[in-house]
Order: C-alpha cells, then structure tokens, then sequence
C-alpha cells in the first residue's frame, strides 16, 4: 500500500516525553494535547513498547484511541529487538501493544531502532520484516518500516534486503548533519535518492536547539524577531525534500502551540536563514557538547537509579556556562530524589541501548569529577 505523502500531517506528536504529575503520565493533560493537535488537523501519534516505562501506549489508549473514532487517526509503534528473547516474544509483544493502546492495527509499524550489531541481528534471527509482512496482509499493520540509528553502509545493506520498506525514520536536525556518529546527512541522502519516504526524530535534538547561547538566539531573532528558536530547527527539516513527517516530543501545550504555528502556515528556510543557520551549527560544533537526546532508555535499567540525561545536561550548561550556579543547583535537586553520577559501578547496561553510542560510563566518571 503506497503512502499518499500529501495525506500526512507534517508534524507528528511523539509520545516519548508527555507531562507528567506525581510520577506519572498527566493523562488530562495528554487529552487537551491531543484535543489541541487534532482540532488543527494532525493526526499522526508515534508511541513504542517501550516509552514512559511502557506506558505511553496505554496513555494513547485513554487520550486518543478511546476518545476519537478510529479512521480519525494514525498510530505508529515500534517493536523492541532487546525484549525479543524467543520466537514467540514477537506475536506476544504485538498482541500486547494492541492491548494496550486499544487498536486491532497500527497504521505505522515499525522496528526499533535498527542499527549496526545486536538489534540488527535480532531482527534478522526472528525473521521479523518477513512477520511484518505477513502482519501487513493480516491487516494488523497498514505500514511497516524501521526507525534507524546506524551507519550508512548497514542502511544501503539493510534497504537492499528488505525492498519491501515503505519508510524509514531516522534523527535529524542542522546540528547533526555531519556528526561523525550520526551521520544523519549521509542518510538522509540515501533515502531521497531511493524515493523512500522519511520520518525525522530529534528535529530539535531534545530541546537542545530550543534553548541556545543567547548570542546565537540573537542572530536568529535580528532576521525572524517573530519566530521561535525552536521553530528554526523544525523548518530546517520540514524544508528538505523526501520528509513526510516530523515528529516532536511535546510534553506542554506552549510547545504545540508554537509548533502548531510552525506548520500551520509553513514557510521554506529562506537563503538567509540557512546562511544563519550554518553559522549557528559552526559556533554550537565549537563548544564540545556530550550529544545525549534525552532520550531515557538508559535510565529504566540502571541499578543505580541515576538519571543521566540529566546529569548530561547539567555538564553541557557547564561546559557553556562554567559559572552559572544555577547548574550545580539543578543537580543537588536532582540527587535527592535519584543516584549521584559517582555511583555508577560500570554496568555497562545504559551503552548497551543508547541510540547516540555514548561512552556513558567515562562521561559519568568525568561527571563525578566536577559535581561530586
């Protein structure tokens, strides 16, 4: 089934970063989200098994699935390789993604975070694209494709042996361009060369490109006084060919609103504003920043209950802005309530799943060093 690319929605509503209250998922606040988004005419909503402890499907469920009529929509989920221990772990990870989010099929499915080693692997060992076939003629899956974080020479392998792909999501945003791990200029080359639709995640890079030096801030706001930063970052990707569906992790009302705006009446980047942009990405490259995308899978795992994106951020305001006490503040707050980064004993469990192949353990170290 070709995917008419006119019909989606250009912003897409992650569902990795919802508010929360007391701990949990703000179930009524996901509502007027999702009430917000919808009345604009969105209508795409990106969960996983594994987001928010693995209830961000259920939150769908109550915010969206139980509240608007099926046909109203598309959902999209993901199939976790690290959760897959036997063959019959893919038909009970299915059937309880179906349960939990209250759908009998995902109009987008896809596997999780393909990359260079054991997810990969796991895939191929479980025959799971072929399952996903066989899902797609059951009507289970109206899509299937993969979401992406390996090298460019795994992608060209894994779209060659599997030509059945009808799109693929990968991390894009102008500051990754030609990071050396990501790579995401390669890849993004790739698919509009293969006519292959693409979905972007971190299009804001974990809100690191909403919030920048206020220096760079000005140059943006002496062209556009009248835009968002984190507007530029959307544009940026929404203004590239190929793009289908750009997904943000909005988790208050102000960031879909601004959002909402950014795609309501889009504009193109102007030669200006990508002159402004390539100097913002320059001066950013300049300052070493640790690349975490605040992502979390690290965190559910950890012994130690340390929160290390946060942590990671505390380093990066350091390392921007060595004497802001307000960072070292951040942090004595954040330890009452989770693990101190000189608690880390080396596991190695958060390597094992982060997507941007930190070195978490040494950055913990280097960390300790400087908070503890």
């Amino acid at each position: 089934m070709h995917i008419d690319l006119s019909s989606m929605p250009k912003l897409g509503f992650g569902l990795m970063r919802l508010p929360e209250k007391d701990g949990e998922i703000d179930i009524e606040h996901v509502k007027k989200m999702v009430d917000k988004y919808m009345q604009m005419g969105m209508n795409y909503f990106d969960t996983a098994y594994v987001y928010h402890g693995g209830k961000s499907e259920v939150a769908a469920r109550e915010a969206l699935v139980k509240r608007y009529p099926r046909d109203s929509f598309m959902i999209a989920t993901k199939l976790p390789a690290w959760e897959i221990r036997k063959a019959e772990d893919v038909d009970r990870i299915f059937d309880e993604q179906c349960e939990r989010a209250g759908v009998d099929y995902f109009d987008f499915y896809l596997l999780h975070s393909i990359e260079d080693g054991s997810n990969y692997d796991k895939y191929e060992q479980y025959d799971c694209f072929s399952w996903g076939l066989k899902k797609k003629e059951e009507g289970k899956i109206r899509h299937l494709g993969f979401s992406y974080h390996g090298s460019p020479e795994l992608l060209v392998e894994v779209l060659d042996r599997h030509p059945d792909t009808e799109f693929v999501q990968i991390q894009l945003n102008y500051l990754d361009r030609t990071n050396p791990v990501v790579r995401s200029e390669e890849l993004y080359n790739i698919l509009n060369e293969r006519n292959i639709p693409i979905i972007v995640m971190e299009p804001v890079r974990g809100g690191m490109l909403a919030n920048l030096a206020p220096e760079l801030e000005e140059k943006m706001k002496n062209v556009r006084p009248d835009k968002s930063i984190a507007s530029w970052a959307l544009r940026f990707v929404g203004s590239l060919p190929g793009v289908m569906t750009i997904l943000s992790g909005m988790s208050s009302e102000e960031q879909m609103e601004d959002n909402i705006g950014t795609f309501a009446d889009f504009e193109p980047m102007s030669d200006e504003e990508m002159k402004i942009i390539n100097e913002v990405t320059d001066e950013i490259l300049r300052i070493p920043q640790i690349g975490c995308t605040a992502c979390k899978y690290c965190t559910p795992g950890c012994p130690m209950n340390i929160s290390i994106p946060d942590v990671f951020r505390t380093i990066n305001t350091l390392r921007r802005y060595p004497d802001d006490w307000r960072s070292k503040n951040f942090y004595s707050g954040l330890v009452s309530r989770s693990g101190r980064a000189s608690a880390c004993v080396a596991c190695g469990q958060c390597e094992g799943v982060c997507p941007q192949h930190l070195p978490i353990i040494e950055l913990l170290k280097e960390a300790a060093e400087i908070l503890d």
